[in-house]
């Protein structure tokens, strides 16, 4: 019997990436897209793998989507269990909070939160194996990020969002103990994908004439920057296929490139001293 897994977000980046680390390794996996054309690139390519990937609709906004998605894996499962669920659907919209439109900021957490413990609700009873199986029980794997632990500027309602994942994830691998099922959080740092260009793109005039007109513009600017040299999108798939699949898994990956610096760190400065570090660099010192 084959080992099966369900990606969400799977048309690009992280969820593309792990979707063919895991078709190599093996598993088979429902890769969640939100149309029948995202899916083509996917199928093939995983041609030649040990393992398929098979494109499901999965919008997590979407209740009855996401319901006609559990059915359809649970249906090709038969009595077989979920190996694991990834849920890395998410979106990222930057701003200064006191002036970001509450509809961006809402759409964040409908995807980011939201949708997560939607999907994760709809997939969870397929993960608990039962006394029969010859496997363990599967896992839930949520990708959060570094903002999940560290609120950076004009990243509030992503960051916001992420840390949420993580109090959600925590929770969740404790009411899950009793169905043996484990959650785990992977918390990548800057990673090449897409998703720099559609924040490149995003329209930030509501910005004009604002106290943050220029600060936010220049930190936004670096943070594509420094994004489009971040980690490739395929050593996060290796550090998934890990948390899947490792006897003794972490509650928590931090995957960061120059760790030292972009992690370790900020996390053991005082908070402070990193509030005055960020405010001298972008001038709000007076």
């Amino acid at each position: 019997m084959s080992k099966s897994v369900v990606v969400t977000g799977a048309s690009t980046g992280i969820g593309f990436a792990t979707s063919q680390v895991l078709a190599k390794a093996g598993y088979d996996v429902f890769a969640g897209v939100r149309s029948a054309a995202a899916g083509e690139p996917l199928v093939a390519a995983a041609a030649g793998s040990p393992g398929k990937i098979t494109p499901i609709l999965l919008e997590v906004t979407d209740g009855a989507q996401v319901a006609a998605a559990a059915a359809q894996v649970k249906a090709a499962l038969g009595d077989a269990p979920l190996f694991g669920l990834v849920n890395n659907a998410g979106v990222g919209m930057g701003g200064p909070l006191l002036y970001q439109p509450i509809d961006e900021i809402r759409q964040v957490f409908e995807v980011n939160v939201i949708g997560l413990l939607r999907v994760t609700q709809a997939f969870a009873p397929m993960l608990a194996a039962t006394p029969a199986s010859p496997w363990r029980s599967g896992r839930v794997v949520n990708i959060s990020s570094v903002g999940g632990k560290f609120g950076a500027p004009f990243l509030g309602a992503y960051s916001g969002s992420k840390h949420a994942v993580e109090g959600l994830s925590e929770s969740l691998r404790r009411e899950l103990m009793l169905f043996g099922i484990d959650v785990i959080i992977i918390g990548p740092g800057a990673v090449v994908t897409q998703i720099w260009d559609k924040a490149e793109a995003a329209d930030t005039r509501y910005l004009e004439g604002t106290p943050y007109a220029a600060s936010a513009s220049q930190f936004i600017a670096y943070f594509i920057k420094s994004g489009r040299q971040g980690l490739k999108a395929e050593k996060l798939g290796r550090v998934v296929l890990e948390a899947l699949t490792t006897d003794k898994p972490k509650t928590r990956y931090a995957v960061v490139k120059n760790k030292l610096f972009a992690w370790t760190i900020p996390q053991l400065l005082p908070k402070r001293t990193v509030d005055r570090t960020i405010a001298k660099q972008l001038g709000f010192l007076k």
